[in-house]
């Protein structure tokens, strides 16, 4: 079967390092779905105005591998338990495929790319391929009754943040609420934990360092490096 992006996401991280682990861990994340030129045709969105929610089906792309393994070290137990890979959500699997329930937040048309949708509380990298848009439906999707296994529970946004205000402000105002938000999600590996060790991690075009010591994140540095949205031309 021959299956061709129809759309990438443009979205403030240009590494894996400091996603969020899930889609819908921060609402404050926002990113923009540009449709590939043969699907910029907002026909074939009509009527997904009615729903707030919608899956993006997509391509670990920077996670293809020549072969496959039946079982994964899944970050969520520190790295050193075997699960079969069907049990886990990791990036590497036979077909590398992601899926991501996010929020509808816009849709708007753009003179240059065609209709463009905002979405919030995405999980994806920079110039992520999106194979397809499919509408959430609470009676179907939705399980409360669902149990949830070795991953029942997110982590949680458990780190105090402390990140001076004149460190701050080189973050554009818009996004500030969403860099604190991922940091307090704590975007180390969760098996790594050096309070002498500063990270730095790429977001909106800036390169955000830090340490971590026990629930505390303080920012070292914020600075410019790189326009955002470099890794690929719509």
């Amino acid at each position: 079967m021959d299956i061709t992006p129809i759309a990438r996401i443009r979205s403030d991280f240009p590494e894996k390092f400091g996603l969020p682990r899930q889609s819908g861990l921060v609402e404050e994340l926002t990113a923009t779905v540009v449709f590939e030129p043969p699907y910029r045709d907002a026909s074939a969105l009509r009527g997904l105005e009615g729903f707030s929610h919608i899956w993006l089906i997509w391509e670990f792309s920077k996670a293809r591998r020549a072969g496959w393994s039946p079982t994964v070290r899944p970050p969520r137990l520190g790295g050193n338990r075997r699960l079969g890979v069907f049990a886990t959500r990791s990036p590497f699997r036979p077909n590398p495929i992601g899926l991501s329930c996010v929020r509808l937040a816009q849709m708007r048309q753009d003179r240059d790319l065609g209709p463009v949708l905002v979405v919030a509380g995405a999980d994806l990298m920079d110039g992520t391929p999106i194979y397809d848009i499919k509408p959430y439906l609470p009676y179907a999707d939705c399980k409360p009754e669902a149990v949830g296994g070795f991953a029942a529970q997110p982590k949680g946004a458990d780190l105090e943040v402390v990140c001076p205000a004149k460190l701050l402000e080189a973050v554009p105002e818009e996004k500030r609420a969403a860099l604190l938000a991922v940091l307090a999600q704590d975007p180390r590996p969760q098996y790594q934990d050096d309070p002498a060790r500063v990270y730095g991690m790429s977001f909106a075009g800036l390169e955000v360092r830090f340490r971590v010591e026990g629930e505390r994140l303080a920012v070292t540095e914020i600075l410019q490096s790189r326009p955002p949205y470099s890794g690929w031309n719509p």
